[in-house]
């Protein structure tokens, strides 16, 4: 993952971890969705909304490694070089929701690659409105 992070916008409503994946592997979204759909993981599927064992699975298809624990967000200084980010985060029926985004820092700059579909612009520096829960190391 020596590529620099770029923007992919998700193919699907529900596709940002798929979208996160892609934007960590440096890969289309129609990629790593026939890779996802290959392991049983689709993004219409409400378990992958609130577990985060699907997106990790999908990163390690792409040799990404990630910290087996996720931390809680206490500042953009605080984070590591490269994040996945629950944003949005909320309860539905009791269940857990969120929408991944991916932070990275590189070249001096900070940057959030939200794949959501409609923003002016995929990367993101208005960390005031950006309200993180908790984010998810990536490691390699």
């Amino acid at each position: 993952m020596n590529h620099l992070l770029k923007p992919v916008i998700q193919g699907e409503v529900t596709g940002c971890g798929i979208a996160a994946t892609a934007v960590l592997a440096g890969a289309e979204y129609q990629e790593v969705k026939q890779v996802a759909n290959s392991k049983g993981i689709y993004a219409d599927d409400e378990s992958l909304w609130s577990d985060t064992s699907y997106v990790r699975k999908l990163l390690a298809e792409y040799g990404i490694e990630c910290d087996p624990e996720e931390k809680p967000f206490t500042g953009w200084q605080s984070l590591p070089d490269k994040a996945l980010l629950a944003i949005k985060w909320r309860r539905v029926d009791g269940m857990p929701f969120w929408h991944w985004v991916v932070f990275g820092r590189q070249d001096g700059k900070e940057a959030v690659f939200d794949s959501k579909n409609g923003l002016k612009t995929n990367i993101r520096t208005d960390f005031g409105r950006i309200k993180p829960k908790w984010f998810i190391e990536v490691l390699v």
